[in-house]
C-alpha cells in the first residue's frame, strides 16, 4: 500500500525557513518523479515543485529561487527547503509520486501545516 507522510511544518515568521520532509513507502522510490504540493484554505491544491528520478527540478514560479527540492532515494525521503518565506505560503504541503497528468496516487497524506505570520 503506497503511502505518504509529510513533517516539518509549523509557526515561522515572514521571511523564516522550513524544511519539509516526506518519506514514501510502498513505491519503489527511486523510479518516481515526486512533486510537493499545497492547498490554502478556499483554494485549489497547486503544485509547488517536483524532482525527477533523474534529479531535475522544476518549480512554480510562485517559489522560484526561495524553494529548494531534493531527494534522498535511500531513505525513500522527499525533501522541500522553503526560505524567505511569504504569508502567500500558508497552506497546508503534501507530496504525491507524479506524471506529465498530474498526481499518481489518490491516498494523500495528513499533510503538513505551515503558517507564516507574524
Amino acid at each position: 500500500q503506497v503511502q505518504f507522510v509529510e513533517s516539518g511544518g509549523g509557526l515561522v515568521q515572514p521571511g523564516g525557513s522550513l524544511r519539509l520532509s516526506c518519506a514514501a513507502s510502498g513505491i519503489i522510490f527511486s523510479l518516481y518523479r515526486m512533486g510537493w504540493y499545497r492547498q490554502a484554505p478556499g483554494k485549489q491544491r497547486e503544485l509547488v515543485a517536483f524532482i525527477t528520478s533523474g534529479h531535475r527540478t522544476n518549480y512554480a514560479d510562485s517559489v522560484k529561487g526561495r524553494f529548494t527540492v531534493s531527494r534522498d532515494n535511500a531513505r525513500n525521503t522527499v525533501y522541500l527547503q522553503m526560505n524567505s518565506l511569504k504569508p502567500e505560503d500558508t497552506a497546508v504541503y503534501y507530496c504525491n509520486a507524479l506524471n506529465d497528468n498530474g498526481p499518481l496516487y489518490n491516498n494523500w497524506g495528513q499533510g503538513t501545516q505551515v503558517t507564516v505570520s507574524s
